[in-house]
């Protein structure tokens, strides 16, 4: 691929090739945006079938958490790493502790966390190397398990999308569909259960599904059929791409409001929905609580603080509407807007303040 074609033309900052021969690490650091602040996203390990599939991975993660960590009001920019190699095979200390030195040789511009196929004993072993790494064991100050974090902001959202959809933020009676009952997940329904939301779940992994049944008196339904149920909230927890064109005519909810990433298998979906007068709580967004909850830790991990920061993905969602409204677009490109506007807003700012330092330095030179 035309790497600086790439970077050029979707605005990345940098890409960082990091190999260690000894350990087998091939990891891709990629650093989309740091207007806001130092790049934050976490590193994947996974076996991709090309060196390029790689590397067009990092890039398109770390873009996506540039829009994620300022649609959740981060003083952050976004980043990933993609490490190659199969975590069930290929994983050893030596090769956490030698990417955790190549991190610290970025100087801050990155913190890294766990993500698909890396473990917080992975991100302990990076601690070693540098402090710029969080969601580490709680032994080292850091918030544990991000799960819990993730699920209050998918119900705090889902309650503000039930606000837009049916005129009030209660989801007593409402019927609710979660597909994928994962950890994530099943704290969500323990949520919506207390509030009185009438539960139908499905998940590929029969326990998962059985243990909301006892838990929480939820109906369970076969995976093939969670599109044709008629309810008031569809909430995708599971794989991406599960809103597309063979589905969308089988959904009867009026709110999809789920934890999954990348729910719409292309940004034209998000577009049918809006059309059809469907809710539609873009992912990134709703599924924030995770990213927010980690980043306090790079302030000293405060519960209490992290969690109020949480409850702002209900405002968020509520304002993502509004603009959707107001120009007439669907609610995935309502983030987008709302994203860019407070990149644009804080470049503005510090392109004027420099602007004005040149012109009081100016002045004193004369």
């Amino acid at each position: 691929m035309e790497l600086f074609t790439y970077m050029e033309e979707y605005d990345y900052e940098q890409v960082v090739f990091c190999q260690d021969k000894n350990s087998g690490l091939k990891a891709i650091i990629s650093i989309h945006d740091t207007t806001l602040g130092p790049a934050l996203g976490g590193t994947r390990m996974w076996t991709y079938e090309s060196e390029e599939d790689a590397v067009i991975d990092s890039l398109r993660l770390a873009k996506g958490m540039t829009y994620k960590n300022a649609a959740a009001g981060l003083n952050l920019g976004g980043g990933k790493t993609v490490i190659i190699g199969d975590p069930k095979k290929d994983k050893n200390p030596e090769m956490f502790r030698a990417f955790g030195r190549y991190i610290q040789g970025l100087n801050g511009r990155y913190i890294t966390a766990e993500d698909v196929g890396t473990t917080v004993l992975d991100m302990d072993t990076i601690y070693m190397e540098t402090d710029y790494v969080t969601g580490i064991s709680p032994e080292f100050g850091s918030s544990g398990n991000p799960s819990p974090a993730t699920a209050y902001g998918c119900y705090l959202g889902m309650k503000a999308s039930a606000k837009e959809a049916f005129g009030s933020d209660s989801l007593e009676g409402k019927v609710v569909t979660v597909q994928g009952v994962g950890n994530v997940a099943y704290t969500m329904c323990k949520h919506l259960h207390e509030e009185g939301a009438k539960l139908i779940v499905t998940d590929i992994h029969k326990e998962s599904v059985q243990r909301a049944v006892n838990d929480f008196g939820a109906q369970a339904i076969d995976p093939n059929d969670i599109y044709d149920v008629d309810c008031d909230i569809y909430a995708p927890c599971a794989l991406g791409a599960t809103i597309n064109d063979e589905t969308i005519p089988r959904i009867k909810a009026k709110v999809i409001a789920g934890s999954a990433n990348n729910q719409l298998a292309e940004p034209r979906h998000g577009k049918i929905l809006h059309e059809k007068g469907i809710v539609y709580a873009p992912d990134y967004v709703i599924n924030s609580g995770g990213v927010i909850n980690v980043a306090d830790e790079l302030n000293g991990y405060n519960r209490d603080r992290a969690f109020k920061q949480i409850e702002t993905i209900y405002d968020s969602l509520t304002k993502i509407y509004d603009i959707s409204k107001r120009d007439d677009v669907g609610a995935h490109e309502a983030a987008d807007r709302m994203a860019e506007e407070r990149i644009d807003s804080v470049r503005k700012s510090r392109s004027t303040f420099l602007q004005n330092e040149h012109s009081i330095i100016s002045r004193k030179s004369r």
